[in-house]
């Protein structure tokens, strides 16, 4: 009797709980391994439920039994729930999770009210963060409801246009241990509720104020009305969405120019100013500021404010184009322990910018993306005491390589380097780049073509380190692509447009860059199968691949790639030769596929669709366009869950009423683009119950592109479709009729 107990036992069963957590840390990454280990016996099915503290669930109503199952959740990610509602907060807020429960997730979901947010706040004692992004339905109401979690420490409000300096106070009084709040683009929030965040949330490390808030387009649009009246215009008062001011005057000369002062203009556009900036830099733990697209924030007041923040370590101000060197020496006075700065898309870097910055030993990134460059300016970084370690001079007008060369000889702990478009850049300046800065990790120098292909023959010798290289649009070749593949450590490696390399290249990285994680071959017409199958077989950790426009690319390719278990973005649009067998090869075997692109990929039809429908359940986004897909194939698709995202133009085979009954199925759809033809023939009622479950349409009134292509997708469609062979004298007559009423 022993005998046959010690026969039948499980060895499984003396691993102990301990041992049995170690294990399911390791499975983090991959739900498939942590399903299949969770289902090898009792006792590991009811360990795993205990261990899972992240959840993502892929659709609301699962939520009542999945709290059954997962007690012990400690972060909730509702991000495809789109649907979501009180109902379902309600559930949440009632289930044991009431008692672990930290973090919430609800960017993507709009459907829930004030009730619901009440509910979460009051009985999740415990909860320390929510994002709450994209709520535009949101107002003060929601923000009192919010206030209610008093334990709050990290709130993300972008978007949320509807709440204004009444909510946020609201907020600031009862959430007095807030370390991070959000407020990009809260264009009903002032001057007003940035001080009462300031001075009622102390502890305040993180604040971001984008965009808070611009409506230059429209106070542009009324300039140049009045512009055209030519004369004298008093103007007693203007109503802009958020506000009425009364008594005000905006007068305009005999040759139309306005007069008004700055501050009148501030008012007018409701802007945040320099005023709510005092308590702003009073906060004693604030580290992380982003005043992003402040227009409102010019230099004079930047120059009033008496304080500095000593603690900060960040600073955005990408956007602000009134804030010059002197407002931004004003703001960051006295502030030792600044690391990064952002200043792209309006500053000047010239010699007295440099000159600003050239006490800050800590400073370690900054990023002058899209902004002229003097080259007094450039040299003058070389001389900072501090040695950077990020640097970005991306689309900055004027860097040549005497300039480059001196700053990466100056910074050579530089791990993280940008250069996309430094247009005037050659082989010197890589030569520079690679000798002195051996610890590179990170290199983009997209369309950099004056660059010779020797130059990339250095970066393979000098940079092992890297793990990120963008090449885009530049001369590298096969002799260059053989020496970058000696960085084994590469993990993201973008080839686009690139029209000297070859599958020869392509080997090489297949045989030595086994972490390569993402590869974008958009557009490098001298790629084959035989090139993709190298990188497919050696790259087994590959999540994202681009092979967009490369009309040699065939289904060979998409079945070697179905190999990689990992692969979560796929686009092969534009590739012609690619059918419904190799998209059912990826369906079958990337389980993880969440975007996929196979727009243009003509001979793709309704026996993609239905493998898709079947395996990939993780689909997040699709791009059908052009594709030879029926009502059939389109509602097979409706099945997956997770999908968000579609685009659907120029997809003859479908109907109105199949493209009806193919959305209404689609559980967590909150964007379709169509052509606007279709917009006449689906039913008000319809669109109307769609955009009340958050869904919203893009219609685009976009002309099928050219007299070739139509008979050509109309020969593929009706030969995939229908297994007939199509005369070529039909092809002929479909181009020439076509022709004549496109003439």
């Amino acid at each position: 009797m022993e005998a046959k107990r010690k026969k039948n036992s499980n060895p499984f069963d003396f691993l102990s709980e301990e041992i049995i957590f170690n294990i399911l840390d390791h499975l983090n990454n991959d739900p498939f391994a942590r399903k299949s280990f969770s289902l090898t016996c009792r006792n590991f099915y009811s360990i795993e439920s205990r261990h899972r503290k992240i959840l993502k669930p892929l659709c609301a109503e699962t939520l009542s039994r999945t709290s059954a199952r997962y007690p012990f959740i400690t972060q909730l990610d509702l991000s495809l729930c789109p649907r979501a509602n009180d109902d379902a907060l309600s559930i949440v807020s009632s289930s044991s999770w009431k008692l672990t429960l930290r973090s919430i997730n609800l960017s993507r979901s709009r459907l829930f009210t004030k009730v619901g947010l009440s509910s979460l706040a009051v009985n999740c004692r415990f909860l320390t963060e929510i994002d709450l992004s994209n709520g535009t339905e949101m107002g003060d109401a929601a923000a009192a409801a919010i206030a209610e979690a008093k334990n709050l420490e990290r709130l993300w409000l972008a978007r949320c246009k509807l709440i204004t300096d009444l909510g946020i106070g609201r907020i600031a009084a009862c959430c007095r241990k807030l370390k991070l709040l959000c407020l990009k683009w809260c264009i009903r929030v002032t001057d007003l509720g940035v001080e009462l965040v300031a001075l009622k949330c102390q502890e305040i490390r993180t604040l971001d104020l984008s965009y808070l808030p611009v409506q230059c387009d429209l106070i542009m649009t009324l300039v140049s009305f009045l512009r055209m009246l030519k004369k004298w215009i008093v103007l007693s008062s203007f109503v802009f969405g958020i506000g009425v001011m009364h008594g005000s005057a905006v007068i305009l000369d005999s040759g139309g120019k306005m007069i008004v002062d700055k501050l009148f203009l501030k008012i007018l556009l409701f802007m945040i100013t320099e005023k709510c900036l005092p308590p702003v830099v009073k906060l004693q733990y604030l580290e992380d500021l982003v005043l992003e697209g402040c227009h409102g924030i010019d230099d004079d007041g930047l120059a009033s404010v008496e304080y500095s923040c000593k603690s900060l370590k960040a600073l955005n101000l990408s956007k602000c184009q009134n804030i010059s060197h002197v407002g931004l020496s004003s703001l960051i006075k006295g502030a030792d322990y600044l690391q990064q700065l952002i200043l792209a898309y309006s500053f000047w870097v010239s010699a007295d910018l440099s000159k600003c910055l050239h006490n800050f030993p800590m400073l370690q990134s900054i990023k002058f993306e899209d902004c002229p460059v003097a080259r007094s300016g450039i040299k003058a970084i070389g001389n900072w005491h501090g040695s950077l370690k990020e640097l970005s001079l991306s689309k900055c007008s004027g860097v040549t390589d005497e300039e480059l060369s001196f700053v990466v000889q100056s910074h050579k702990e530089l791990r993280k380097l940008d250069i996309t478009c430094c247009r005037k850049i050659t082989y010197a300046s890589i030569n520079s780049i690679t000798k002195s800065c051996t610890s590179l990790t990170s290199l983009r120098m997209e369309c950099c073509k004056l660059v010779s292909w020797e130059a990339f023959v250095l970066i393979g010798q000098q940079c092992q380190y890297l793990e990120e290289l963008d090449i885009t649009e530049n001369e590298v070749n096969d002799e260059g692509l053989k020496s970058i593949s000696r960085c084994s450590k590469l993990s993201s490696l973008k080839l686009g447009i690139c029209s000297n390399i070859t599958d020869e290249g392509l080997k090489h990285v297949g045989s030595t860059c086994s972490m390569l994680k993402e590869l974008d071959l958009y557009r490098s017409s001298g790629i084959t199968d035989v090139g993709v199958v190298a990188v497919s077989h050696g790259c087994p950790s590959l999540e994202m691949i681009n092979i967009a426009y490369n009309e040699r690319i065939t289904d060979t390719s998409l079945i070697s790639l179905s190999e990689c278990l990992r692969l979560k973005v796929l686009e092969i649009r534009g590739c012609p030769r690619i059918s419904a067998i190799g998209l059912s090869a990826i369906a079958m075997g990337c389980r993880q596929l969440a975007m996929l692109d196979i727009k243009k990929c003509f001979n793709i039809n309704d026996n993609g669709m239905i493998p898709l429908a079947q395996y990939s359940q993780n689909l997040k986004q699709i791009n059908l366009s052009y594709c030879s897909v029926t009502d059939v194939g389109l509602i097979a698709l409706a099945s997956i869950n997770c999908l968000q995202n579609m685009t659907i133009l120029h997809v003859v085979g479908l109907t109105p009423n199949g493209l009806v009954n193919a959305l209404l199925r689609c559980q967590g759809l909150i964007k379709v683009k169509l052509n606007a033809s279709f917009r006449p023939l689906l039913p008000q009622s319809f669109l109307h119950y769609m955009e009340a479950q958050n869904c919203l349409f893009l219609w685009r009134d976009k002309a099928f592109p050219g007299a070739i292509l139509f008979p050509l997708y109309m020969y593929s469609f009706l030969y995939t479709n229908f297994a007939c062979h199509i005369q070529p004298q039909l092809l002929i007559f479909c181009f020439l009729s076509y022709s004549s009423n496109f003439r």
